[in-house]
């Protein structure tokens, strides 16, 4: 066969090199478009995942300055650092999060003292002792504060959190049995 040339002159079999041709043709392009797509689509991973380990690494600074701040006299260039510093985390989206009068949520709060009010129907977040930040839906750091609320609910002494029934005697010798190991730890061998 020449160079450039068709094997027939035959039209339906012309037609049907066309179509087997066009086929072909449509099949790869369509993977190099999911391929495209799919390489956009870990570079945009790989970005989201360096931002957010540069935030990480970068919250600590932030609370230091916020120290600083509370801290120290105000001065003009402390003042353009945590400003500057602020504006420009925050367009990475950063986002600080955890404000007095938040309903106390534990997926992103953590609660390092809780007080008891009986007028409370609910959790709330009276004081944050130190804020939490999210990217996006990601949570870096959560916030810690503390809280306010209801008493716990009473009880069942039959009943422990998980809903099974505990044991009949006293607690005391009941944790006391828990806490023992079944089989004695092993003893480690000094070096020789």
């Amino acid at each position: 066969m020449e160079k450039g040339r068709l094997p027939t002159r035959d039209p339906t079999q012309l037609q049907r090199l066309l179509q087997e041709r066009t086929v072909d043709l449509q099949r790869v392009k369509a993977e190099y478009d999911n391929y495209r797509k799919r390489v956009r689509r870990d570079r945009m991973a790989v970005r989201e995942i360096a931002v957010a380990n540069v935030l990480r690494a970068l919250v600590p600074v932030l609370d230091a300055v916020d120290r600083t701040c509370a801290h120290e006299p105000m001065t003009r260039g402390l003042e353009d650092i945590a400003d500057t510093l602020r504006t420009q985390l925050g367009s990475l989206g950063l986002e600080a999060f955890g404000e007095e009068g938040d309903a106390f949520d534990p997926a992103c709060h953590e609660a390092l003292v809780h007080h008891i009010s009986a007028a409370a129907d609910r959790l709330i977040c009276t004081k944050i002792l130190r804020s939490g930040y999210r990217l996006g839906d990601q949570l870096l750091r959560p916030a810690h504060v503390e809280v306010t609320g209801p008493p716990p609910p009473a009880r069942n002494r039959l009943r422990d959190e998980c809903g099974e029934p505990r044991d009949e005697r006293d607690d005391t010798e009941a944790h006391d049995e828990r806490a023992r190991p079944s089989r004695p730890a092993p003893r480690l061998r000094p070096p020789e």
